[in-house]
């Protein structure tokens, strides 16, 4: 079990970090590396096709015009999830649409504006279809959440 986090700056780790964190809980092998679609292009290809038989799932975090998670797309057919990073223009729109709107036929997954713990769980969620642990991992976290707001509406009514 292993994902490829990619982020286009090291600026956008602090949006992976706790979803890094969660992988580890789960011994989910993490591989993290900053490389831009724009001025890395060799050196991400060559990552790209290094781990093409490694991974299970790319995680890729951009912001601005965000085009790395379209271009590791298009040159594997590793799924890719696509993290929008909130820059300092458009709230992270900008970042958003970019993923969202990729052309027919090269698709990234992508969730909301700067949660790298949504893109770690649509990872294993891919996952956990060939790993059948990560399932029972993951139906786990969604009962501690579901403990958690029980307890906080218990506390509530008091």
């Amino acid at each position: 079990m292993k994902i490829a986090v990619v982020m286009g700056s090291k600026s956008d780790y602090p949006k992976l970090e706790e979803g890094i964190n969660f992988l580890k809980k789960y011994n989910v092998e993490v591989i993290v590396r900053v490389l831009s679609a724009h001025r890395t292009p060799r050196e991400l290809e060559e990552f790209i096709q290094r781990i093409d038989n490694e991974v299970d799932v790319i995680i890729a975090a951009a912001g601005k015009a965000a085009h790395l998670p379209g271009v590791i797309a298009a040159n594997t057919l590793i799924p890719v999830v696509g993290l929008p990073i909130k820059s300092s223009t458009m709230d992270g729109l900008d970042s958003l649409l970019s993923m969202v709107q990729m052309p027919s036929g090269i698709p990234v997954a992508t969730v909301t504006i700067d949660s790298g713990l949504n893109a770690v769980l649509m990872a294993m969620q891919i996952m956990s279809i060939k790993y059948p642990k990560l399932k029972e991992d993951l139906k786990s976290y969604r009962k501690e959440m579901a403990e958690i707001v029980l307890n906080d509406d218990e506390s509530l009514r008091g």
